[in-house]
């Protein structure tokens, strides 16, 4: 690899965009963030963001853009969609080169060095993805509504669901429902029309409120975390009969969630080598040895 060739890792998620520049060597750069990244709602604000990473990472690291030849590779929330993957292949961009694989693949990669083994991500949502002799295997994460069982944002939507019976007297309402209740504007037809304009981040913003108050025992948040883990641990269970031999739990309800999950799966978790920003920049520096010759792009 040319050594003035830049490596860009990007982990573009539901809830922000996160950057990663790395030297030829591997040695990092500097580090952005930026807003969310999930291609599902438009590649167009999911671009923006990742520019906007990456020029941070560059101030960060004390550079310009001008003269740099740069090798990115995005992991992308909303990546699998032919449709949509083949749009963000060809987007246009500043990058000498660029790839484009899934945040998950990208996440698998970072905790596995490369190696074989599956992840399971708990953040805003939730997807289970693993290697397996050189075969990736992707398990959920089909995207909030449809999928993302025992994700942050399907905890705030099952959340605010059960707020609307409370307030209908269909349950009895709670210290946690009555927090949410007012955060939304202690009005039902308020909360409707949130949640009719909510976006995952939204909903996964409710989260960490429902982990404190499950902590305290509360009677709707305590089995509601419960839940989320028994999707949580389905998934696992499926990568493992898949043949992953080891997981690693990732995301920023990981830690929420591991302790609730069966003593057969908490076995089998170990933690990860890297993130999916490590990953990303490995699968950077692996489309730049493919192309060893000058780049046709350059910033």
């Amino acid at each position: 690899m040319q050594a003035e060739v830049l490596l860009l890792g990007v982990d573009g998620g539901g809830t922000n965009c996160r950057a990663r520049l790395a030297d030829a060597r591997g040695s990092v750069l500097g580090e952005g963030v930026a807003g969310p990244a999930n291609i599902r709602f438009g590649l167009d604000e999911a671009f923006a963001e990742i520019l906007r990473a990456f020029e941070q990472c560059l101030r960060h690291a004390g550079l310009t853009s001008k003269g740099r030849r740069v090798v990115a590779c995005l992991g992308l929330a909303g990546f699998g969609d032919l449709t949509q993957s083949d749009a963000a292949q060809t987007y246009p961009h500043p990058f000498a080169r660029m790839v484009c694989t899934s945040d998950a693949r990208a996440a698998c990669v970072g905790a596995h060095a490369g190696a074989d083994g599956g992840i399971v991500i708990v953040g805003t949502g939730s997807v289970g993805w693993a290697l397996i002799n050189g075969c990736d295997h992707r398990v959920g994460g089909w995207g909030f509504p449809a999928s993302d069982e025992g994700s942050g944002a399907w905890l705030g939507c099952e959340a605010v669901r059960r707020v609307l019976w409370a307030h209908d007297g269909l349950i009895p309402w709670t210290d946690f429902l009555r927090s949410v209740y007012q955060q939304l504007g202690a009005d039902p037809h308020a909360v409707v029309r949130w949640m009719g304009s909510a976006r995952p981040r939204d909903f996964g913003n409710l989260a960490p409120s429902i982990v404190e108050f499950a902590a305290s025992g509360d009677a709707i948040a305590e089995p509601l975390m419960q839940t989320a883990a028994l999707h949580i641990e389905g998934v696992a269970l499926r990568l493992l009969g898949l043949g992953a031999t080891r997981l690693s739990l990732m995301g920023g309800l990981a830690s929420s969630i591991h302790p609730l999950l069966s003593g057969l799966v908490r076995n089998t978790i170990v933690q990860p080598k890297g993130d999916a920003l490590a990953g990303a920049l490995q699968l950077a520096r692996l489309e730049a040895e493919k192309a060893e010759a000058p780049c046709e792009h350059p910033l």
